[in-house]
């Protein structure tokens, strides 16, 4: 693999390229994996994959036309064509009034910050077919448990470049190391389902995965905890969202305040910049700077500085992730979210978000609960990005008397996000875990609907 500067020269030298054929202005990604995975189930070795692969992306402009291909074949002669068909597309090309590079003012200029993405290690597959078997052990030896799913660790380096015609050019290298344990629970003769559930861990540098020991013992408890699911009665109920889940109603926020929503009017918050869009409680972050974060990076798909962002302030909507296209059909700036492929234009992603962890314990948030659900799985994607109207199949377990009582499963949760939005309360128990995440969540006014 190369090294991140072998790889900002090789996005460099293409775009150079791309200009002398006949480009006005060009992009090029430069995008390299190397990876391995081992899995395991019932204590034997199951599986091993290894890959490595070497992506090159081009973004060519004449005048207003643009066009984007990439490659894998990265010889002279292949790039050669590769840049001879881009600047061919691209003037047959419809013109686009809104494409074109980033503002040239904006680019990032200097040094990028240290996040401490890469730990320049390098695991066996031995060392990692070692801690799948010590999760799934873990996980076998919990009472209850009946079958496996498997055990599984993976390691992978990978290298991201980007060059554009006006000026920038830089690199950055991130690792990566995941552990996970599944496995299922219930009686496997006289009759009853089995249930199953799991438990992982993610991280930029190895030393900070969670035990193996911890991992399988949680996906066996997990499991376990779940079997013999009751049902639920249909009508109103406060929902309560273990943060496994919650996480995605901040997937469906984002959503709605991509550039690309927003300039196509398909988003339920359209006109909600600057307004109310959850109550006073709530702030949402997002920090790409984030030191060895799972989604850190130094710079963002166009070559923008990239800086913490407070999404939701004291539940004002305070911005929308837009990249350069966006923006400028928007009449309003580049936000830094721009995100890119080896193939085609940019869109936009978030890094690192977060909701704040609100001021009280789980037990208080439930404890005036007489009647409601904690759900700790969501099945389906029943939700409207347009209308913000959702409803996905879920289990959990019931909340009775402000305690969590018995699992249960096949029911359906309904309502509008907007209304879900406001009358959200946030725990105070925020982990950082995932690449999106957020406290235990209290939802109120919901609608179950029991299979």
């Amino acid at each position: 693999m190369l090294t991140p500067d072998q790889a900002q020269d090789r996005a460099a030298a293409i775009v150079t390229r791309a200009t002398a054929a006949g480009a006005d202005a060009a992009d090029a990604v430069y995008a390299a994996d190397m990876s391995l995975d081992i899995s395991v189930r019932l204590g034997a070795l199951e599986d091993v994959g290894r890959s490595e692969s070497a992506d090159l992306g081009l973004r060519v402009f004449v005048g207003k036309r643009s066009a984007s291909v990439s490659t894998s074949d990265l010889s002279d002669d292949s790039i050669g064509a590769l840049v001879e068909r881009a600047v061919a597309m691209a003037r047959e090309a419809p013109e686009d009034a809104w494409a074109g590079l980033a503002p040239k003012e904006r680019l990032m200029h200097g040094a990028p910050p240290l996040l401490d993405l890469d730990d320049g290690g390098e695991a066996s597959p031995e060392s990692l077919r070692e801690v799948a078997l010590a999760a799934e052990d873990a996980a076998r030896a919990v009472a209850g448990v009946t079958n496996s799913e498997g055990g599984s660790a993976s390691a992978s380096r990978s290298i991201w470049a980007l060059a554009t015609s006006h000026g920038f050019a830089a690199a950055y290298a991130t690792s990566a190391y995941g552990l996970s344990a599944s496995v299922l629970a219930g009686a496997t003769e006289g009759g009853g389902e089995m249930v199953r559930d799991y438990a992982f861990s993610s991280a930029r540098h190895r030393r900070a995965l969670e035990a193996p020991e911890v991992i399988g013992t949680k996906a066996g408890e997990r499991a376990v905890a779940r079997v013999n699911p009751g049902r639920l009665a249909s009508g109103p109920m406060s929902v309560v969202y273990d943060p496994r889940v919650g996480s995605s109603l901040l997937g469906h926020l984002m959503g709605a305040i991509s550039g690309s929503a927003i300039t196509r009017k398909t988003s339920f918050l359209l006109d909600a910049l600057g307004t109310q869009v959850f109550s006073d409680g709530v702030t949402v972050l997002d920090d790409p700077h984030r030191p060895h974060g799972l989604r850190s990076r130094p710079f963002d798909g166009e070559g923008l500085p990239v800086s913490p962002t407070a999404i939701i302030e004291h539940g004002m909507l305070e911005a929308w992730l837009l990249d350069s296209a966006s923006a400028r059909q928007l009449g309003l700036e580049p936000t830094g979210h721009a995100a890119r492929g080896v193939a085609g234009a940019p869109g936009v992603s978030p890094s690192n978000v977060h909701m704040v962890a609100g001021k009280v314990p789980v037990s208080t948030l439930i404890e005036d609960i007489a009647n409601g659900v904690f759900v700790t799985e969501l099945i389906g994607m029943g939700v409207n990005g347009v209308t913000g109207d959702y409803s996905r199949g879920a289990a959990g377990f019931r909340i009775v008397d402000g305690q969590i009582a018995g699992p249960v499963a096949e029911f359906t949760i309904a309502g509008n996000l907007r209304d879900m939005y406001r009358n959200l309360t946030p725990a105070n128990d925020l982990e950082f875990r995932y690449g999106t995440n957020v406290p235990t969540l209290r939802v109120e006014g919901m609608t179950i609907a029991s299979g």
